[in-house]
């Protein structure tokens, strides 16, 4: 069994933070892959399910973020797991917007919901990094992290959200070279042979339609999987301002 886990904080007011984009990732995946309704326990809202041939359970904390590790603690002592286990969804502020690492081990570089992983279950777990970028200064950092993704973010994150959702499955199984390789072809999809080049105002309005309409679809689905969840509240929020 694995535990994979996003990191954010509960309520409304939160729910398109940057800081929240862990909570987004275990969403898309619950949407994506049929999981089971959310429900509290282990001092969060967990969904279970499969991804691949693994049994998963999808954990969205709801200490707030700086007492993430009572949660995870909880959960990973109840199912006797070990930390190669669990994979940790979270914002980082050291990658680029849409970047996204998977790592293994190692320190927790100020985040706080890592700090309290750390402390609850050790360091030796993977944690799957998704950058948000730096405001430019440690003093703006707070600021920065808890307030909305702009609208101009919304297109690399949904596909990021997409991207995730995608490779889940490898990285349930362990291949996390896989599951990046899924991540960047929904971030840069291969250019298919003999295509035309996207120029001309025509495809331009095809391809805004049809980005419009995937934006819909993302919405129904986040909805159904977690209506009060933040990737569900994010994309609508996007789309009323198509």
């Amino acid at each position: 069994m694995k535990l994979f886990v996003g990191l954010g904080n509960p309520g409304a007011q939160y729910a398109g933070h940057r800081h929240n984009i862990g909570f987004m990732a275990v969403d898309a995946i619950a949407a994506a892959h049929g999981f089971g309704p959310w429900r509290a326990r282990f001092q969060g809202e967990v969904a279970e399910g499969r991804l691949g041939g693994e049994k998963v359970l999808l954990l969205k904390p709801t200490t707030f973020m700086n007492l993430s590790g009572q949660s995870v603690g909880e959960a990973v002592r109840f199912f006797k797991l070990e930390p190669a286990d669990v994979v940790v969804f979270h914002d980082e502020l050291d990658l680029a917007p849409a970047k996204c690492r998977v790592k293994t081990g190692g320190g927790h570089a100020g985040h706080n919901g890592l700090r309290s992983i750390h402390q609850h279950i050790g360091e030796e777990y993977h944690r799957v990094r998704l950058g948000i970028g730096h405001p430019g200064h440690k003093d703006r950092v707070a600021g920065y992290v808890l307030h909305d993704f702009a609208k101009t973010d919304a297109e690399w994150l949904d596909d990021l959200m997409r991207g995730i959702a995608d490779g889940a499955p490898k990285l349930a199984d362990g291949d996390f070279p896989g599951f990046q390789n899924a991540v960047a072809l929904r971030l840069q999809p291969p250019r298919k042979a003999g295509a035309e080049p996207a120029t001309g105002a025509p495809r331009q309005a095809r391809m805004a339609g049809a980005k419009t309409a995937e934006a819909r679809k993302r919405v129904e689905a986040a909805k159904a999987a977690a209506p009060d969840g933040p990737l569900a509240q994010l994309l609508a929020r996007f789309s009323r301002k198509e």
